[in-house]
């Protein structure tokens, strides 16, 4: 069954650890690949928003940092060095297969208040209307504990909430969903429908994420099941060949499918 046939707008988040090598700077390749994927879905007629983390992984690496910081100023101070690295190389790629994007930074307070809401609603429609391609992330800069999403993988299930996307699909550096830890259990069958997200599957979804990313399993299962619930059909494939959002556009079994439960 392919769940994703007549979808006419898609919310994409691609994680931090499948944007960059081991050492934190980007890896242009992958990103390439991903930006002319993500176009020429474009070109089919699909809406595209892009939810990316990156910006504090680009950072730590452009201003040579031996690991990402811990303390809060130290990684807003990445996250503002690589905010700029990271736009600047989508605004390149996409420009180059004729897309123009558009940068949009949120914090939770943005979308907790009412009005606030409606506004960022209101830019997201406009910008879908003149034709660019939003691309989303947390502004860590400015996040505090009291107003930050925690990790992207939420933020994506929020975006695809305000823009009221037919799907979400989660790029990420592992193939979907499996029974047990692949890392623990190589052998560990890969689960490819998910009806219900529940507490089984919030257990079989723990540990702990990459040494780049905020998120692991848990986040993006979480995030699958706030979607899903406003009638966002989701899915969890593995980001480090782009390609694979193809497949799974075209309806081949391909990571792990939430379909959707309710109604926007």
């Amino acid at each position: 069954m392919n769940y994703f046939a007549n979808i006419r707008r898609i919310v994409v988040k691609v994680g931090t650890s499948t944007l960059t090598h081991d050492t934190g700077k980007l890896n242009l390749r992958r990103m390439d690949h991903l930006v002319r994927v993500l176009s020429d879905v474009r070109n089919r007629g699909i809406e595209v928003i892009l939810v990316s983390s990156g910006a504090i992984g680009v950072g730590v690496g452009k201003l040579k940092l031996p690991s990402k910081p811990h303390d809060i100023g130290g990684r807003q101070a990445c996250a503002a060095v690589g905010q700029c690295e990271l736009m600047y190389i989508y605004d390149k790629f996409f420009g180059e297969y004729g897309h123009t994007t558009a940068q949009v930074l949120l914090t939770r307070d943005c979308v907790d208040d009412p009005r606030r809401l409606s506004n960022i609603r209101n830019a997201f429609d406009r910008l879908l209307d003149l034709g660019a391609l939003p691309i989303i992330n947390e502004n860590d800069t400015v996040a505090t504990e009291e107003i930050e999403f925690g990790d992207n993988d939420t933020l994506s299930a929020v975006v695809a909430r305000i823009v009221k996307a037919d799907a979400l699909v989660i790029l990420t550096d592992i193939d979907g969903l499996h029974a047990e830890n692949p890392k623990q259990n190589p052998d560990a069958p890969l689960i490819h429908v998910v009806e219900e997200v529940t507490e089984d599957t919030r257990r079989i979804a723990g540990g702990a994420g990459s040494s780049r990313g905020t998120g692991g399993m848990y986040t993006k299962i979480i995030a699958a099941g706030q979607a899903t619930r406003e009638g966002i059909t989701t899915a969890i494939i593995d980001g480090s060949t782009p390609e694979n959002l193809y497949r799974l556009l075209e309806g081949e079994e391909i990571g792990t499918v939430f379909p959707a439960r309710g109604g926007c």
